[in-house]
């Protein structure tokens, strides 16, 4: 087999096994939830509390996800998960108050509190 026809393989070997890695397939923050969806998907929150945060999860049965929000940086909550399904889907949510106001991440942790991925939102409360 020439180089050209072993490089072509070993990409498709990796293009095969990347499809059936565990992954994050929605995350994001929402007003609520209904039937374990989100009701919408919010860029900026106005006098929104509490706040969800939303996140799909595919082929991570038997693993723990954690919800970690941040205030401004500051860990404010970790929220754990058990994922018992091959689709799963978690939310968890914050009450805000306007001492909040600003910017808030929530990092979406795996089995080793490693990173899959993070969303951040600007709040505003003021009633």
């Amino acid at each position: 087999m020439t180089i050209t026809k072993k490089l072509m393989v070993a990409v498709l070997a990796l293009g095969i096994a990347g499809t059936a890695m565990a992954d994050v397939a929605r995350s994001h923050f929402t007003r609520g939830i209904t039937d374990r969806e989100p009701v919408d998907h919010l860029t900026t929150a106005s006098n929104i509390t509490p706040l969800f945060f939303f996140t799909e999860l595919v082929d991570m049965a038997g693993t723990e996800v954690t919800h970690r929000w941040r205030f401004e940086g500051q860990i404010m909550a970790d929220v754990t998960f058990q994922v018992e399904g091959p689709r799963w889907r978690v939310y968890s949510s914050k009450e805000l108050v306007p001492e909040w106001n600003g910017l808030w991440t929530v990092e979406v942790l795996g089995p080793q509190g490693n990173p899959l991925t993070r969303s951040s939102i600007s709040v505003l409360i003021d009633r």
